[in-house]
């Protein structure tokens, strides 16, 4: 390796596999191709992101590990991720919007409700005689 001023050098994955080389092929890469070699092989710095949560979770006789980051995307995606990505904004929002229209029709609801209005004669859903007896 030439030169320890960039931080693809401090990657131990990178180490242990450059020093499995012969010395003559393991300094002949450039940094852009070290750099490249180390993002092919999953050696990321995750470091570098806001939001960074491990953690292990015991449930009954198992353990589970979980790992949450969050931060700025700084690699290409390829056309799937991409779709996948939007896909999954497209069914966000779709949630969100079903998730409040029909949070607007139950206060609509329970609106008619309070306000006596009887729009079907003798038939009732329930919601208002439930909503007084447990909630007001």
């Amino acid at each position: 390796m030439k030169s320890d001023t960039h931080p693809v050098h401090q990657s131990q994955l990178l180490k242990r596999m450059l020093n499995k080389m012969p010395t003559e092929v393991a300094e002949s890469f450039t940094e852009e191709q070290l750099i490249a070699l180390n993002k092919a092989v999953g050696g990321f710095s995750w470091a570098r992101h806001k939001v960074d949560l491990r953690g292990t979770i015991s449930i009954w006789r198992s353990s589970y590990y979980f790992v949450i980051l969050w931060g700025r995307n700084r690699r290409e995606l390829s056309r799937f991720e991409k779709q996948l990505g939007q896909l999954s904004v497209a069914f966000i929002i779709t949630l969100f919007l079903l998730g409040s229209a029909l949070l607007g029709l139950l206060l609509l609801y329970l609106l008619k409700s309070a306000m006596g209005v009887d729009l079907f004669p003798n038939f009732s859903l329930g919601i208002w005689t439930w909503f007084k007896a447990n909630v007001l």
